[in-house]
């Protein structure tokens, strides 16, 4: 029997996802060192405004509010005990309101990391992550996603566990990690290292890619590392709307909706078949977004120059592949027109 997810993809070339969840929650109230989570509960008329401003915008596709809802996040505000309850309330109230879409909308249950380094180097061992993360499948499974979502993850041992705890769940799965220390993850992985990993595991995800990160074209050069590979599985694009900048107290991003929708396009020449938008991305860049992807015809893979002079430079020379040591960095960013 095959997922939703998996069939939406057979009848589809590009999806489009949600935007940020922080960013707009911050813009509804949330206090920073809050855990968002509590107000599946506590602000569940605020958690469905997050979930429909995406659906209304015209994602395919949102990101549940559980980002931290494993125990270990959650033991930071005394809400260890709380996992199942958080995760399940967080996915009942989007599946609740992608019934009423009037359309296929894919509910993705969040998972991100646990915050704890994986052993050797720290403390958390590899069984203990995946008791977390299928403690959080289970609450998510029980609220209703149709496939589970683990986001920003940076070592590869802790995305196998979280793959693991899905396959414990029975649930499918996706993956992205975040790739922000010159094209690596922060535990040293590139695009190539995780197009590995992930055709070794049992139960493979249904589609990976990254997330986050440090800027939209830095992002893109990691999803043509993932292509150079030559995987059949779709591979996601979620970055950020542009780079944060701190302004009267707090992060803004300078990224326009017109810069994401040009990101969109070129996320899916490049090769991405599921595209949105992490923190900074709101819904007004989700529906300029959308509307590249169904206006703009699609175009030959770009090249790296195409990139930054659509989106920036690079914040690094190399992507870790070794294959762009001449790429743009922001240090000779290209100004649009």
């Amino acid at each position: 029997m095959t997922d939703r997810l998996s069939e939406l993809l057979q009848t589809r070339d590009w999806i489009l996802t949600d935007g940020a969840t922080g960013t707009n929650l911050f813009n509804m109230g949330l206090s920073a060192g809050d855990a968002p989570e509590f107000w599946n509960v506590d602000q569940p008329q605020k958690i469905a405004q997050l979930y429909k401003g995406s659906i209304d915008a015209g994602s395919d596709l949102f990101l549940t509010n559980t980002f931290g809802g494993n125990a270990s996040r959650l033991k930071l505000h005394n809400g260890q005990s709380r996992v199942r309850e958080l995760n399940r309330a967080g996915a009942e109230i989007g599946r609740e309101l992608a019934d009423k879409a009037g359309r296929t909308v894919i509910v993705a249950g969040s998972m991100g990391p646990t915050g704890e380094i994986m052993q050797p180097m720290g403390p958390l061992s590899y069984e203990s992550a995946v008791e977390m993360f299928h403690e959080q499948a289970e609450g998510l499974k029980e609220g209703g996603v149709d496939v589970l979502w683990v986001e920003t993850i940076s070592a590869a041992e802790e995305y196998k566990a979280a793959g693991e705890a899905a396959k414990l769940a029975g649930m499918p799965w996706c993956g992205t990690m975040s790739f922000d220390t010159a094209g690596r993850t922060m535990m040293g992985l590139t695009s190539q290292g995780m197009s590995e990993l992930v055709e070794k595991l049992d139960p493979a995800p249904i589609a990976y890619g990254a997330n986050c990160g440090v800027g939209a074209s830095d992002l893109l050069r990691t999803v043509l590392g993932f292509v150079a590979q030559g995987s059949e599985r779709p591979i996601i694009a979620k970055g950020n709307a542009g780079i944060p900048k701190y302004h009267d107290g707090h992060i803004h991003y300078d990224g326009t909706p017109e810069l994401m929708a040009d990101y969109a396009a070129l996320a899916r020449d490049c090769g991405a078949t599921i595209i949105g938008g992490c923190c900074g991305t709101t819904p007004a860049h989700l529906v300029k977004m959308r509307e590249a992807l169904e206006t703009r015809p699609r175009g030959p893979r770009p090249s790296l120059d195409q990139i930054t002079a659509a989106l920036g430079g690079f914040s690094s020379a190399s992507d870790g592949t070794g294959d762009d040591g001449d790429a743009p960095t922001r240090t000779r960013r290209r100004r649009r027109g």
